[in-house]
């Protein structure tokens, strides 16, 4: 069905366009985000890797990606009627009547293109020090086709099955954090653990630069949640104060419970809280109140600062922290939808347990956070594998041991002279740097 252009709203065009550069400039911050966390001599290699994906993504969206997700196809995949970006005067497939887009169709690809490049750049914060750029590379497009295309079908296409089932995911705590979260989980157990992790002090490079990171993803999180309501309106307006509310929330309660626990509040936990509150807002962002975002945020905290410390305990070296932050905090943030979620504030969306909808709505939640994290592990379980055969995962003892940095792209981010790479092997014998109570110990 042709697009009826002549209902095209430029206001909310305008606020679309401008989100998705937004969300762009999320993947440069989390290759600061991260490039800040690892060893000095890891730093080139980690921003890289993010910037390279957003090539990589890139291209095979418009070739084949966009397609997949949102071609009409069946519940479960889209078809190939959209590849190479062709019959763009058309609808996109299930938005019609009272869910009619109001932007140009070109324009919506744009957008969900930016969440498709953000979400594998979240996974290198779990690999970070020892993955081979030669696998990284075929592994983000193959991902990003099998994994991140049949899951953003499910839930972001109308037409997708778990859209269909009534499953709520505002902009993408389920499509973005719980896929890139159990991505992460197996990408870690697959590499295996970091030379000399847990034993060896591994200091952060450049918290400083780690922090403008943060403030970048923080930012650009107006444009992920706020731009998901495809319009300048009040659901825009409502989900870029949920999206405030809970990063501030959960970056309180995180730096509460690292002060009682560890008698100190740090840069990363404060960074690190944020990231949780944000990464627990966002399938909610357009379906609860303030109260509920404030509410949401505070338990994100909380709960993400006691799961950081999962990987000391079951032993998986998941060296920024991804698991905990992204995983538990987009997991739990699409189970609260079923809490807190009020139509009220969306009509669109449903009344959860704590405004009376009873537990329907969570039982549904749970079926879409199941179905993506049990899809995502097998697929990528698979990936990884194959290109072990291929071109082998993991970088030589040698390799890392030299660093990532001039091993594997003959750079190097910082010139230390000998003061400061004498100051580096004292953090490293001394025990300084790493260590709870932090966010990440690369």
């Amino acid at each position: 069905m042709r697009f009826d252009f002549a209902r095209v709203d430029t206001g909310s065009t305008a606020w679309v366009l401008v989100s998705a550069a937004l969300v762009l400039f999320m993947t440069p911050g989390v290759a600061f985000f991260y490039g800040g966390m690892v060893r000095t001599k890891h730093v080139m290699s980690m921003l890289m890797q993010n910037f390279v994906t957003i090539a990589l993504v890139s291209v095979a969206w418009v070739v084949i990606g966009y397609s997949l997700a949102f071609g009409k196809g069946n519940g479960f995949i889209g078809d190939l009627h959209f590849a190479g970006l062709a019959h763009m005067d058309e609808m996109v497939p299930g938005f019609s009547g009272s869910t009619a887009l109001v932007i140009p169709p070109l324009v919506y690809v744009i957008y969900q293109m930016m969440f498709a490049v953000i979400t594998p750049s979240l996974i290198t914060g779990a690999t970070a020090d020892r993955w081979r750029f030669s696998s990284f590379v075929p592994f983000v497009v193959l991902w990003s086709l099998l994994v991140y295309c049949p899951v953003a079908h499910w839930i972001f296409s109308p037409v997708g099955w778990l859209a269909k089932l009534g499953v709520l995911d505002f902009a993408g705590g389920i499509v973005v954090h719980t896929t890139a979260g159990a991505a992460a989980l197996v990408m870690a157990i697959v590499l295996g653990k970091r030379k000399g992790w847990p034993d060896r002090p591994m200091p952060q490079s450049n918290l400083p630069l780690m922090l403008v990171g943060a403030a970048i993803l923080w930012f650009g999180w107006f444009g992920f949640n706020g731009g998901s309501a495809l319009g300048a309106n009040q659901l825009a307006a409502s989900a870029f104060l949920n999206t405030n509310t809970a990063g501030a929330a959960a970056l309180l309660g995180w730096l509460a419970v690292e002060r009682l626990r560890h008698g100190k509040t740090t840069t990363l936990g404060a960074a690190g809280g944020a990231v949780a509150g944000l990464a627990a807002i966002t399938p909610c962002a357009g379906y609860v109140s303030p109260m509920g975002a404030l509410a949401i945020g505070v338990a994100a905290g909380v709960l993400c600062e006691f799961a950081v410390e999962w990987k000391h305990r079951l032993g998986y070296d998941d060296a920024l922290d991804v698991v905990g932050v992204h995983l538990v905090g987009g997991v739990f943030g699409a189970l609260a939808v079923g809490l807190f979620a009020t139509k009220s504030i969306n009509a669109a969306g449903a009344n959860g347990l704590f405004y009376g909808g009873g537990l329907a709505q969570l039982g549904k939640q749970a079926v879409g956070v199941g179905a993506a994290f049990g899809y995502t592990v097998v697929v990528t379980l698979v990936i990884a594998l194959v290109l072990k055969r291929i071109t082998g995962n993991r970088v030589s003892e040698d390799d890392e041991e030299l660093g990532l940095d001039l091993s594997l792209h003959g750079e190097t981010a910082y010139a230390l002279d000998a003061e400061d790479g004498l100051r580096e092997s004292e953090l490293q014998e001394s025990g300084q740097g790493v260590g709870e109570p932090q966010t990440a110990d690369s």
